[in-house]
């Protein structure tokens, strides 16, 4: 048995999960980040954020989710510095009483790929891997039998109907060449 060779990684797509109060402070902070990470792809309508508890004092309510994907193709190793792009852009639109932030939106970023979606956080848990910065990666759906699935700790959102139909748009505008096993499904 011979020695494995490190294959090239392809990049991948980058998605961002807004969760916001302010319809103003979405679209202000989609105009910085098309500015750092290019146009928007495709984009998922309003989902009403499941666990409103967990941001509302900081927040507000109602809480709203969307997607975001971008036209451009990132490298897979890039997602620290999309974290800290992210967390840079949020505190652009937070508002500070004493030593706390309270936002206005809440950006995470992940990288879809053919096989699975990775979301970052600046949290640690039990499943995430660290990465570098500050910054942990949890595999949030994998693609497997033609569909997207969850996993143990899928938050809801991600698998809410309409943001399903989003990553499966997202992953079928990807190139697949000569690779059969990969075929994007309609």
């Amino acid at each position: 048995m011979g020695m494995a060779r490190i294959q090239k990684v392809p990049p991948g797509r980058l998605v961002l999960s807004i969760i916001y109060s302010s319809i103003d402070a979405l679209a202000d902070s989609l105009d910085l980040l098309e500015r750092q990470f290019g146009r928007v792809q495709f984009e998922t309508v309003d989902i009403p954020y499941s666990n409103e508890e967990k941001y509302a004092e900081e927040m507000g309510e109602p809480l709203y989710r969307r997607f975001f994907s971008f036209e451009q193709m990132v490298a897979r190793d890039s997602l620290p510095r999309i974290k800290d792009i992210c967390a840079r852009i949020e505190t652009n639109f937070a508002d500070r009483v004493d030593d706390f932030i309270f936002r206005t939106v809440n950006i995470d970023p992940g990288i879809l790929t053919p096989d699975n979606l990775v979301i970052a956080s600046h949290r640690e848990y039990n499943h995430r891997i660290y990465l570098s910065d500050g910054v942990f990666a949890e595999i949030t759906l994998i693609f497997s039998r033609d569909q997207f699935r969850r996993l143990p700790w899928t938050g809801p959102n991600y698998y809410h109907d309409e943001a399903i139909d989003f990553f499966l748009r997202v992953r079928n505008s990807f190139e697949f060449i000569n690779e059969p096993d990969r075929v994007p499904t309609e």
